[in-house]
């Protein structure tokens, strides 16, 4: 076994970049290693990669892009939307080929053989998929690349039923305190709550601790609002990850916006752990639609009482060229993502292009899409985003007028968001906003109010 351990390694390391996790889906990734990602996502780039860099490492290329780019070439985009699984630590280190033989023995050697040198592409791609998908799909993950419409009828949540009616709604923001002390977090949500479908609550957001995303959801139900929660692969085993959703449902926290979340590296020193996620994004997705539509878990144990949630999940329009960003966005909502919340936009241009990505792929009907708006207070603020926020662009027009404006820069700030929300309002497949506007409640109310916009029944 160490025999066949360090052939693999010799062979797919230099050929493949392979990093030897014992779960290989070089097949899948256009024989590129994902594993060369710093944060070992096995279903595509994070919202903060760049063709340029990775913002982890910035001495790095953003290997899945280099990905998406050879499977575009090579014609085997359908291959990135199959969900893939999470790494089996059983594994991690050995080698593959050993299981493609057992594979091979078990479809029959022959079979295989004839199959493989066979002149019928057809039979050749079935022989190859009978004893791959085994290898690449065991019996406890049995991802594939379909959608899969919600196993219920009737909305699970307040926001569900709004969307589903064709109503235009709103959701916002509401940072979560850095104390145990909860009296600003209720004023908060109170003042707020009457304005808003949904109230967001991040989940240690830039790598540093607050308030549990759960508990300030918990306090916002106690409140009679409603709570989207966020959760971070950054911070969740298998195991944490679904015992804390079964928690989050019992407290009847019905909205969950599933993200990778900021790396460590951005985050406060002494760092925590920068290896490998154990789950990635799109991998909670589809555990947790499992859970709620099978009601199993992911060991294979039945849920008595299964969760009720409505997923969703946060997209980064303009982090890769639209063409290739599409096939992330069809693998989030083919897992289980039923609505979107987008990165801040300021050009609508562009998100007109990934919008009819959507249309083009048949996503308006299966995904709701809430545009990320958040006013800019200062020039300083502009260019951090533009420059320092991978995803965020700000075109230079609106740069100039933040410029131009000095001291009223946050007034003009203002001006720009209303302008932009009545331009994006109008776009086939936008649902509605997410208001951002980092701890200052008063501008989402006045936005909201200014806009026009209606307010929640």
């Amino acid at each position: 076994m160490r025999l066949l351990v360090r052939a693999e390694r010799m062979v797919k390391g230099p050929l493949f970049g392979c990093r030897m996790c014992g779960n290989c889906l070089l097949q899948e990734t256009a024989f590129i290693c994902h594993m060369q990602c710093p944060k070992g996502l096995r279903n595509g780039p994070c919202g903060g990669s760049t063709p340029e860099k990775c913002y982890v490492d910035e001495s790095r290329k953003c290997i899945w892009y280099d990905i998406l780019k050879r499977a575009k070439k090579t014609g085997r985009e359908q291959r990135l939307l199959e969900v893939l699984p999470p790494i089996d630590w059983d594994k991690a280190g050995g080698e593959t080929w050993a299981d493609v033989v057992r594979s091979v023995r078990k479809t029959g050697t022959g079979k295989f053989l004839g199959g493989f040198f066979s002149g019928n592409k057809s039979r050749r791609t079935e022989v190859w998929e009978e004893v791959f998908k085994p290898v690449r799909q065991p019996g406890w993950w049995n991802g594939d690349d379909v959608y899969h419409p919600p196993a219920y009828a009737e909305p699970i949540s307040n926001l569900e039923r709004r969307l589903r009616s064709g109503e235009f709604v709103v959701t916002t923001e509401v940072t979560p305190p850095i104390g145990a002390g909860s009296a600003k977090l209720r004023e908060s949500i109170k003042f707020i709550e009457p304005f808003v479908t949904a109230i967001n609550f991040t989940d240690n957001s830039s790598a540093s601790p607050r308030m549990s995303s759960v508990a300030c959801s918990q306090i916002a139900v106690s409140m009679g609002a409603e709570p989207v929660l966020q959760v971070a692969a950054r911070e969740k085993t298998r195991s944490s990850l679904q015992s804390e959703i079964i928690g989050a449902s019992a407290m009847g926290i019905r909205n969950l916006l599933c993200v990778s979340g900021d790396s460590a590296r951005i985050g406060p020193t002494p760092r925590s752990n920068m290896q490998v996620l154990d789950v990635d994004a799109v991998q909670m997705l589809w555990i947790l639609r499992k859970m709620r539509d099978e009601g199993t878990y992911l060991d294979g144990r039945n849920i008595k009482t299964p969760p009720k949630l409505f997923l969703g999940a946060a997209t980064s329009p303009f982090a890769a060229e639209p063409e290739l960003q599409i096939y992330r966005e069809i693998k989030k909502v083919n897992a289980g993502a039923q609505f979107f919340q987008t990165n801040l936009i300021f050009d609508h241009q562009k998100l007109e292009l990934w919008l009819e990505q959507l249309y083009k792929h048949g996503l308006f009907e299966k995904v709701f899409v809430l545009v990320g708006i958040t006013p800019l207070k200062s020039l300083a603020m502009a260019r951090h985003l533009h420059e320092n926020i991978p995803g965020v662009n700000i075109p230079e027009r609106i740069l100039k007028r933040i410029e131009k404006a000095g001291p009223s820069a946050s007034e003009e700030g203002i001006a720009i968001s209303l302008e932009l929300m009545s331009t994006i309002r109008q776009k086939q497949g936008v649902s509605g906003f997410h208001l951002m506007t980092f701890g200052s409640e008063e501008i989402t109310k006045r936005l909201i109010l200014e806009a026009g916009l209606p307010l929640p029944a």
